[in-house]
């Protein structure tokens, strides 16, 4: 089952329109090892490359897929638990600046993604139809849990498609 269109903020949908499968665990599994392949690509010599003065490197890209992947899981969780008061929004940027990658290389944001993922794909194969279509508020609006695995999909291939068309 996909999300319908009054399960989420107007802003998620460039997101959700990235994810063709018809089923969370499908969407969630597909686009891990579409990530873990992704980075496994990457030239190392990109890492620390951006294209633009004030823009994220490579490496600041993969972390902050990381960084969401666990906001938003945590959001999914307490929705899923009936825990529906609005949560607060984080400042990307504030991540991104305050994110201490010095000994962090290729293998270790994989060896990261690749645990974070694994630990959802648990998460999400817990949750029942009920679970999946409980709503939290959202700075933006409210949104279902099963609207956040299919966001987490799309950031992440929202990304990929932005390193893959700037960066290399």
């Amino acid at each position: 089952m996909r999300p319908k269109k009054t399960d989420y903020p107007a802003y998620y949908e460039k997101y959700l329109d990235l994810v063709p499968e018809t089923d969370i665990i499908s969407a969630l599994k597909a686009n891990h090892q579409t990530v873990l392949d992704f980075i496994e690509e990457v030239p190392r010599l990109k890492w620390n490359y951006f294209y633009d003065d004030g823009k994220w490197t490579v490496k600041q890209v993969i972390n902050h897929i990381i960084d969401c992947e666990r906001i938003l899981s945590y959001r999914a969780l307490r929705f899923a638990r009936g825990d529906n008061q609005q949560l607060l929004t984080f400042d990307e940027n504030l991540y991104a600046a305050n994110a201490n990658l010095t000994n962090t290389n290729a293998q270790i944001l994989a060896d990261e993604f690749d645990s974070v993922r694994l630990s959802n794909v648990l998460m999400f194969k817990q949750f029942g139809e009920k679970e999946l279509l409980l709503k939290g508020k959202t700075s933006g609006g409210d949104v279902s849990v099963l609207s956040i695995g299919y966001f987490l999909c799309g950031h992440a291939q929202h990304h990929i498609n932005v390193i893959k068309e700037k960066y290399l």
